[in-house]
């Protein structure tokens, strides 16, 4: 009991902590999506560092995998990109409530791929379940997309920017889902969530070097931000540390999960904390302002239905084949 409780606090707590402090600094520094990622990179790489590598007489060296190298370099570098994609988008006018609800649509992208690509079959509550969770994004992109137009086209057009940056995001998304189910089937006995979790950001940190002038030019905003009343430290730092942190112990969370419950138990779990997330953002920010609020809630009540009937949908198939 207590250790599903903690898991539930690690998931619950790191992930919505997170969020609220990636809205906040997004709304103050809509452009440092870069220097966000690089961070969230950078801890969990520090973290897992020493678990993974062993001492030896020629000094220290990383510990043997138990799944090839270069098996992770597609996923490393697929979820490189869908991270900087993922955090840019707040660039370009995404609220975080549209943020949160759009990426939820991940079902529509992955049951398209699996049909076309690997050749799966659902059946009918999991494609209509999908179609729910399709109509729920679009009422939620809609939600917001009207304020943009009222403002101006230029708004409008910024905001259909970001909109197409998480699109981009859903769909490599999808292919590095289909990415990690081969490489996870043909490993099973010897995959291990610690080892991917450190792999898929350590491998990654070199690419940061591509965006260096960029990751930059953010970092010199940030520190010439507001400073603290109290000490000569920008505003800017304890919420970058904070989403750090909890975006560690979100991580950590969600992977703890995935190893003591079945998957449809992890799907609820993770819906329930999107809800939650969803709800203390539109609190915290009184979004409602510039967000049709009925076509917000509307929206998310459908992704959050049909995720919920896709997964028990998925769940009927599999007891009738038994």
């Amino acid at each position: 009991m207590y250790d599903w409780l903690a898991t539930l606090g690690l998931v619950f707590g790191g992930c919505c902590s997170n969020a609220v402090s990636l809205e906040q600094l997004t709304s103050y520094y809509p452009t440092a999506g870069s220097l966000i990622t690089f961070f969230q990179f950078s801890i969990i790489s520090l973290y897992g560092l020493p678990k993974h590598t062993i001492w030896t007489l020629y000094g220290p060296r990383l510990a043997p995998t138990r799944i090839p190298i270069s098996r992770y370099l597609i996923q490393v570098a697929l979820f490189y990109i869908i991270s900087l994609l993922n955090n840019a988008a707040f660039a370009y006018q995404i609220p975080m409530s549209v943020h949160i609800i759009f990426r939820s649509g991940g079902l529509i992208v992955s049951m398209i791929l699996g049909w076309s690509v690997v050749g799966k079959k659902y059946n009918i509550h999991q494609v209509l379940s999908v179609l729910l969770v399709t109509l729920g994004v679009a009422c939620t992109t809609l939600s917001a997309s009207n304020s943009s137009s009222n403002e101006s086209h230029t708004g409008l057009s910024t905001y259909l920017t970001g909109i197409s940056i998480l699109s981009l995001a859903l769909v490599l998304s999808g292919f590095l889902g289909l990415v990690q189910d081969h490489t996870y089937s043909k490993y099973s006995s010897a995959s291990s969530w610690q080892e991917s979790m450190f792999y898929l950001h350590f491998l990654a940190l070199p690419m940061f070097l591509l965006i260096r002038n960029d990751l930059v030019t953010q970092f010199r905003v940030v520190h010439a931000g507001p400073k603290m009343s109290f000490a000569s430290i920008p505003t800017a730092y304890p919420a970058l540390l904070l989403n750090t942190l909890t975006q560690l112990v979100c991580v950590a969370g969600v992977n703890r999960l995935t190893t003591r419950v079945n998957s449809l138990t992890v799907t609820l779990v993770l819906v329930v904390r999107k809800a939650v997330s969803l709800v203390l953002s539109v609190a915290m920010r009184q979004t409602a302002n510039n967000i049709d609020m009925r076509l917000l809630w509307a929206g998310a009540a459908m992704v959050l239905l049909g995720t919920i009937w896709y997964s028990l949908g998925g769940k009927k198939a599999k007891t009738k084949k038994e």
